[in-house]
């Protein structure tokens, strides 16, 4: 199963598009920091991670202001088929407090 959950803020996004078959995305990055038990020990991790929301949701992804912590939802995938790179493809989000 491919499913991948993050809190994180928006730190950079681009301007809503449309790809050659019609299908609205927006392609941004995201930032998160949290601390993690690993070990029994505290660890902080820190890191950004492109994204990107295509289709009905990346109109309302393209309103979220920046520096807003979100929880995002989706799955991972290649950027593109022969790049080794990942990208968070993101199906749903809410704002978090």
């Amino acid at each position: 199963m491919n499913q991948f959950l993050l809190v994180a803020q928006v730190v950079e996004c681009e301007v809503l598009r449309y790809t050659p078959a019609g299908i609205p995305i927006v392609e941004a990055k995201l930032a998160h920091s949290s601390q993690q038990i690993e070990a029994g020990l505290p660890r902080l991790i820190e890191f950004e991670l492109s994204a990107i929301a295509a289709g009905e949701i990346s109109g309302r992804f393209s309103q979220i202001k920046p520096g807003q912590l979100q929880q995002f939802t989706g799955f991972m995938a290649r950027k593109n088929r022969n790049s080794k790179s990942l990208v968070f493809h993101i199906v749903d989000f809410e704002a978090t407090n």
